[in-house]
C-alpha cells in the first residue's frame, strides 16, 4: 500500500504542476507550444500512473503481489485509450 501511496502522491503533484502550467500561459509567462508540449508530457505521465496503480489493485485484488506491476510505455497505455 505505501507504493500505492507514493503513486497517488505523483499523481496528485502532476495535476498541481498541470494547474501552474495553465495559470503560467494564462499570465503570459509561458506560449502555447511550450504548455502544449509541456501538458502532452504530463498526461502521457499521468496515464502511465493511473495504469500502474490499476495493475496494482488488480493484482492485490486476485492475490498476486503487486510490485509485479511494472510501468508500461506511454505508446502502449495510450493505446489503450483508442
Amino acid at each position: 500500500m505505501e507504493q500505492d501511496q507514493r503513486i497517488l502522491a505523483r499523481i496528485t503533484e502532476m495535476v498541481e504542476d498541470e494547474r501552474k502550467l495553465r495559470a503560467s500561459m494564462a499570465a503570459g509567462d509561458i506560449d502555447g507550444a511550450t504548455e502544449h508540449q509541456r501538458l502532452g508530457e504530463l498526461e502521457r505521465e499521468l496515464d502511465q500512473c493511473w495504469d500502474l496503480l490499476r495493475q496494482r489493485r488488480a493484482k492485490t485484488e486476485f492475490g498476486e503481489n503487486p510490485d509485479e506491476a511494472r510501468v508500461r510505455s506511454s505508446s502502449q497505455v495510450e493505446g489503450y485509450l483508442e
